[in-house]
């Protein structure tokens, strides 16, 4: 009962977050390890149970989304399908124990990442209208979704700084095409690990309700919450906490 509460509320609490702010791996991972599934089978599970959470909150920005930049919507979505089945396949031939090694690394990057997340975004906002052409942008976006398709940590910050180099403009709309995004990568990448076995069921179904709640819920938030810096910091805080953890077993 204990580990099926800590699932359930690792999944609430992941969905939450990945729809307002992103970094929810960084409570779901840890939790799926906890529980005793090995690690590559743990990130597969992970990236399979955060579905639920990306398509309630994609569904609560639905009318937020709209085409910007050169790149059209569908060649968007084609090109992240086409990223995250790549990266599925790379964890796929990763041994466990080289997985285990390399997961407080990509940790601390994503951590990092997700803390100059602000900075980027700044970065993004003073190119004055100047943004990447179409082949460009479906180098950015597949650079994005390899990544994704690997490892589903700091996904969120990657993906709206890769919108603000195509030329996305609206934050709601960046939000909502993250989510959706998320959605496309996670649900292509869970069918290669389906079909490889790496989903532990049992745990993925407790994950997914929770994650699929808190999705929906963030999404619902998201516009009324003020002080999203103090989100950004806990978020931050607990990957910290997370990657000096891994470092340390």
């Amino acid at each position: 009962m204990l580990e099926t509460a800590l699932l359930f509320v690792a999944g609430l609490a992941g969905g939450l977050l990945n729809a307002v702010a992103g970094g929810g791996t960084f409570l779901t991972l840890p939790a799926l390890i906890y529980a005793g599934v090995p690690p590559v089978s743990a990130n597969a599970t992970a990236a399979l149970t955060a579905l639920p959470g990306y398509i309630s909150s994609a569904w609560g920005f639905r009318g937020d989304l709209r085409p910007e930049g050169r790149l059209g919507l569908r060649g968007t979505v084609a090109i992240a399908a086409a990223g995250s089945i790549a990266g599925a396949l790379l964890l796929i031939v990763t041994p466990g124990e080289t997985f285990l090694w390399v997961v407080p690394w990509l940790l601390l990057a994503s951590t990092a990442l997700f803390a100059a997340g602000p900075h980027l975004m700044r970065l993004m906002r003073r190119q004055d209208g100047e943004t990447a052409g179409p082949g460009g942008s479906a180098l950015v976006i597949l650079a994005v979704s390899v990544y994704g398709g690997y490892f589903n940590g700091g996904l969120g910050i990657m993906l709206l700084a890769a919108f603000g180099m195509i030329g996305y403009r609206s934050l709601h709309g960046m939000n909502g095409l993250k989510n959706m995004l998320s959605a496309v990568l996670s649900l292509t990448s869970a069918l290669a690990f389906v079909t490889a076995g790496l989903i532990a069921w049992e745990q993925a179904l407790v994950m997914a309700a929770g994650a699929a709640a808190g999705g929906y819920a963030g999404a619902r938030l998201s516009r009324r919450i003020v002080r999203t810096d103090l989100l950004r910091h806990f978020v931050t805080a607990t990957g910290a906490g997370m990657t000096l953890v891994f470092f340390l077993v």
